[in-house]
């Protein structure tokens, strides 16, 4: 049987039980990524118990903490804003897999994207469609998975001799909220882009949303491409354009590896990169310059 239980409030009782830590269990998804975890060790056997930080670090910090009291069995950690010490030091003690994030020069068991190439490939998608005013919305740039698709979206724009305004990279906060507001932020200085690459989906439909507020139209006057390929991502309107995450299988690797190191089996590949893939809809069109 499945246990969902805020540890913050319960005591915890080891009994071949995984604990899954996340940033916010609200994302949709995070939510799918724990799915995945959920499914694979509920078939081995093991009860899951979720850890909500709400990107909270001393919260994060008092749930790696359950691993050193060994109330559970291991740990799926789905953030990473700890420092690299405390978390590497944990998992050399203990069973730990780092998902969707990773730490830089680490040997911890980690399953992630390579964010820089998904970035790249949308960047790219963009331009090709004959863009080269391109704004970028980015996530927390504090999280190595916003600052390597910031990076992809660099490599892409210097690849093909464009020029980046730095004036149209902003930093949001993943939220429908941020993308709206940062949206309307270009809109209130006047500088507009032909087409934005934003880091998340719900960024990307925040955009759209303050696009269509302002009596424009998506993509006919501005194009938008998102990132993590969400379930309403295809009955948006309009359907949105976006990098598609393997969010499920996500969870079922971690799952897998996490059990493999509580059983002490060998891992051959510590850092696993899933692949990723550009999924199109109607949100993105054929720029034409108009002289």
């Amino acid at each position: 049987m499945v246990g969902i239980v805020d540890v913050a409030k319960k005591e915890i009782v080891s009994a071949k039980t995984i604990l899954v830590v996340v940033p916010d269990i609200t994302n949709p998804f995070f939510s799918k990524v724990f799915r995945g975890i959920e499914a694979v060790a509920v078939t081995n056997g093991y009860q899951v118990i979720l850890g909500d930080t709400g990107n909270d670090l001393e919260r994060e910090k008092w749930f790696l903490n359950l691993l050193h009291q060994k109330k559970v069995d291991g740990m799926a950690l789905l953030t990473a804003q700890t420092d690299a010490a405390t978390v590497e030091e944990a998992a050399q003690r203990f069973p730990l897999v780092l998902a969707c994030e990773y730490i830089e020069g680490s040997n911890i068991t980690t399953v992630s994207l390579d964010n820089i190439s998904g970035a790249r490939k949308a960047t790219e998608y963009l331009i090709d469609l004959g863009h080269e005013r391109i704004g970028c919305i980015i996530g927390p740039l504090n999280s190595v998975l916003n600052r390597d698709r910031l990076k992809g979206f660099y490599q892409a724009m210097s690849c093909n001799n464009l020029i980046v305004d730095p004036v149209l990279v902003q930093e949001g906060d993943f939220s429908f909220e941020s993308g709206f507001n940062l949206m309307m932020k270009f809109f209130a200085i006047g500088q507009l882009p032909s087409a934005i690459f934003a880091a998340n989906d719900e960024m990307a439909m925040g955009v759209i949303k303050a696009i269509k507020s302002k009596g424009l139209k998506v993509p006919e006057d501005i194009s938008v491409l998102g990132f993590d390929n969400l379930k309403f991502s295809s009955i948006f309107d309009p359907g949105l354009t976006t990098i598609a995450q393997p969010a499920f299988e996500y969870g079922e690797k971690v799952a897998e590896f996490l059990i493999r190191l509580i059983n002490k089996e060998e891992i051959k590949h510590e850092h696993m990169f899933l692949a990723n893939q550009l999924i199109v809809r109607q949100s993105c069109q054929q720029y034409v310059k108009n002289f």
